[in-house]
């Protein structure tokens, strides 16, 4: 295995829209979001089995970790999702995809003399 590196400040962001990720009610709501556009609270809350309260706490998760981002629009918020910090986050994953099918490679070729 190689040396380690240390994280770099995009890795560190990504670790933590991750673990925002990692709670099903959060992920639900960016999946709403990409599929259906910005949407204000009430119309996000009508699809989960949840109060617009816990919704808005999961929100503000999110919005911490750079997931999503509230705009005012009158007297509601519309929330939006940040693509730019989720194709990080992809990216993040797709190296370290790479560096496992390195690391595979050289332990097939290992076996195999």
């Amino acid at each position: 295995m190689g040396p380690r590196r240390p994280a770099s400040a995009e890795t560190f962001d990504s670790s933590v829209v991750f673990a925002a990720l990692g709670d099903r009610t959060r992920f639900d709501l960016v999946s709403t979001l990409s599929n259906e556009g910005p949407l204000s609270i009430t119309r996000l809350a009508d699809g989960f089995p949840v109060t617009r309260q816990a919704i808005t706490k999961h929100l503000r998760v999110l919005e911490r970790a750079g997931v999503v981002r509230s705009v005012a629009e009158g007297r509601e918020l519309v929330w939006h999702v940040e693509q730019r910090r989720l194709a990080q986050a992809k990216r993040d994953l797709d190296a370290i995809g790479r560096q496992w099918e390195g690391t595979l490679q050289r332990l097939k070729k290992f076996v195999e003399r």
